[in-house]
């Protein structure tokens, strides 16, 4: 899988809500009203992220939740990063478009 060009990157950026491209990868904050609320969201990302077979990054700041996504062995973002992004999303309610 290569990595997606700047107008492909652009594109998916411009039709979701919140995510953002910084160096090799694509990143949102998710908020929740409390711990249990941002863990209970981190074990529906890993379920999705072993049945899709790819694996973000996740940072765990109390009632937030940061999800980073790149496929390494490309050294940058994928569709296999936009489609677990889009998975996330479609889970929690925050599809953007």
């Amino acid at each position: 899988m290569t990595k997606l060009t700047d107008g492909e990157l652009r594109l998916f950026l411009d039709e979701q809500d919140g995510w953002k491209h910084l160096g090799n990868a694509i990143h949102k904050e998710f908020r929740f009203p409390g711990f249990s609320g941002a863990i209970a969201f981190v074990n529906r990302v890993a379920e999705l992220a072993e049945a899709a077979g790819h694996h973000p990054d996740i940072e765990i700041h109390y009632n937030r939740v940061v999800i980073s996504l790149s496929t390494h062995d490309e050294g940058g973002v994928t569709e296999k990063d936009v489609e677990l992004a889009e998975s996330i999303d479609a889970a929690t309610g925050t599809a953007g478009g």
